[in-house]
């Protein structure tokens, strides 16, 4: 599995055997997007910056509701989760994807904005691999970004949602959360099977394709 980071909280994911998986197309955020092709779009909510589905070509099957799915032998689930630290009251409800992909579990947290307990912890379950926002304001920051993750334990965090130059969104960039974390690795893409995740979990940090 190849993984492209689009930016802000869209990755682009591609099976061996050629299906294509895209999160969170992002809009006007001053970022330019490609136009893209992908057999699977999620969308973990719709405000602008995560649901500019029409920015992908050709007939994507689009996930934006919580459900187990399987489309084109990838299987994948989307559960519920808060958007703020309010129950929703500030920004309502966020979805978190899981999917497997040549033997690897992804998880994309969204725009996933609660504090940690218990229960969200039983719907993220333990990935391979887990895309988390860090930038705060809207989501979690680094800070509680790193304990999500010293509690998840995954093999690979891939960080998102934080502040790169051009970006409008106002959240910050992602230095809080790599000091938190510490030693990091920075790829172009990255390339995963079941057999070559790391046994200590790795913090990567991709750079915008």
């Amino acid at each position: 599995m190849k993984i492209n980071y689009i930016g802000h909280s869209c990755f682009l994911f591609r099976e061996s055997g050629g299906t294509t998986l895209l999160t969170d197309p992002y809009g006007d955020v001053g970022l330019s997007l490609s136009r893209l092709k992908s057999d699977i779009v999620t969308v973990s909510h719709s405000h602008y910056d995560h649901c500019n589905v029409r920015a992908v070509e050709g007939n994507s099957v689009i996930l934006s509701r919580a459900g187990k799915f399987s489309v084109r032998g990838v299987e994948i689930e989307a559960c519920e989760s808060f958007h703020d630290d309010a129950n929703g009251a500030k920004r309502g409800k966020n979805l978190i994807f899981s999917f497997t992909m040549d033997g690897v579990r992804v998880c994309h947290l969204g725009d996933l904005g609660q504090k940690m307990d218990d229960s969200i912890l039983d719907k993220i379950g333990r990935p391979d691999i887990l895309l988390i926002p860090v930038g705060g304001n809207y989501t979690i920051d680094g800070g509680e970004a790193a304990r999500y993750v010293r509690a998840i334990a995954p093999a690979v965090v891939i960080p998102m949602h934080y502040h790169v130059k051009g970006l409008t969104v106002d959240i910050s960039d992602e230095t809080a959360f790599l000091s938190e974390m510490g030693p990091y690795e920075r790829a172009k893409e990255a390339e995963f099977t079941a057999k070559t995740l790391p046994a200590a979990t790795k913090v990567l940090l991709l750079e915008r394709k």
